[in-house]
């Protein structure tokens, strides 16, 4: 059965969007994951399918209704996790995506306004997660940069999967340079190394460049990638 998606949002016209393309469009027409967008409004009770209200204790901004969102989980369709996009969430890594890609699939809540009501994150055990330290005017795009890094890592869908080995942050470590044809541009030369043909060589350089990287911008990647090898 293939992974599938399913999105929780007031704009499902956002979706697939770059999802669409690429890689994780040709998978989504072969059929390797599936995606489904769900309007939230569609189970909104009144004439006006109000989804928000202001927010208790006062304040700028509207909150999405605990009711309508609970419904809109309850009766749409889905499998594996219900996650929340949200800048306050645990932050989004390389092992969390192997942890979703090698499920089912997921049921991804959009928020919008000033947020989701507190109750229906723990009614409905909604598990919150964030791409980053900073604020987007919705979840679509956190959704869909979530889906594109989860959607490369299922069978079929990367052409050598052993490409993946040495991506960033798929071993703590970031990923090293790389270089192409020509050999020579603008007075800049493709390291020596790599053109040599020695290969326990270059699998030697390519790690001290990983390491060298890592330690140099992102010295919190390599005190951790140290810690748990300690």
């Amino acid at each position: 059965m293939p992974f599938a998606a399913t999105i929780l949002t007031l704009f499902p016209e956002m979706f697939p969007g770059t999802l669409g393309h690429s890689l994780a469009g040709r998978a989504l027409q072969d059929g390797l994951w599936s995606l489904t967008a769900q309007d939230i409004r569609a189970f909104a009770t009144d004439r006006h399918r109000t989804v928000d209200d202001h927010p208790a204790g006062g304040g700028v901004g509207m909150v999405l209704k605990p009711d309508i969102l609970a419904k809109a989980i309850d009766m749409t369709p889905h499998m594996g996790p219900r996650l929340l996009m949200s800048p306050r969430g645990e932050p989004l890594t390389q092992s969390l995506v192997q942890e979703i890609a090698g499920g089912p699939g997921c049921l991804i809540v959009c928020g919008r306004f000033e947020g989701v009501d507190q109750r229906v994150i723990e009614a409905r055990q909604l598990r919150e997660i964030s791409i980053g330290d900073y604020i987007l005017s919705g979840g679509e795009p956190a959704a869909i940069t979530l889906l594109d890094a989860v959607v490369r890592l299922i069978p079929g869908v990367m052409g050598k999967l052993e490409s993946a080995a040495e991506e960033s942050f798929s071993d703590g470590l970031l990923e090293h340079p790389h270089y192409t044809k020509p050999n020579t541009w603008e007075g800049l030369e493709i390291p020596e190394i790599l053109l040599g043909g020695d290969h326990k060589a270059i699998s030697r350089w390519k790690l001290e460049q990983r390491q060298t990287l890592t330690k140099v911008r992102r010295p919190d990647l390599w005190r951790k990638n140290h810690e748990s090898k300690g």
